[in-house]
C-alpha cells in the first residue's frame, strides 16, 4: 500500500470546520467562505473583487453572500457619506454563524466617511 504525506509548511489556511460541516450551506458558499477566510485582513472585500479572484461571476458571489448572511456567517453593513448618500457596504465575517440582531432599517448605519 502506497503512503502519501503532504507537508505543510507554509502558505496554508487554518479555519473553524463549521461551515464545512453545515449541510444547509451550499458547497458554493462553504468554497466562497473559506477562500474569505484563507485573504488576509487588509484585503479589500468587494464583490467585485471576489469575482476577480474566482470563477464564479459577481451574481454568483453575491448569491452566496446573501446566503451565508441569512445563515449568520455574514454581517452587512450599507455605510452613509457626510454628504448623506451611500457609499460603502461593510462586511464582517465569522467562522462560527452569529445570532441575527435586530438592525436598523435596511442595514444602514450613520457612520461618516468622506
Amino acid at each position: 500500500m502506497a503512503v502519501f504525506r503532504v507537508e505543510k509548511t507554509k502558505n496554508f489556511t487554518v479555519m473553524f470546520n463549521h461551515h464545512l460541516k453545515n449541510k444547509k450551506l451550499s458547497l458554493r458558499s462553504k468554497g466562497l467562505l473559506s477562500v474569505i477566510l484563507s485573504l488576509p485582513d487588509n484585503w479589500d472585500f468587494t464583490i467585485k473583487g471576489l469575482a476577480a479572484i474566482s470563477k464564479e461571476g459577481v451574481d454568483a458571489i453575491r448569491s452566496s453572500i446573501c446566503e451565508l448572511e441569512e445563515a449568520g456567517y455574514v454581517k452587512r453593513r450599507r455605510l452613509i457619506s457626510r454628504s448623506g448618500k451611500l457609499s460603502k457596504t461593510e462586511y464582517t465575517f465569522y467562522e462560527v454563524p452569529r445570532q441575527k440582531e435586530c438592525d436598523t432599517e435596511n442595514n444602514v448605519e450613520k457612520k461618516m466617511y468622506p
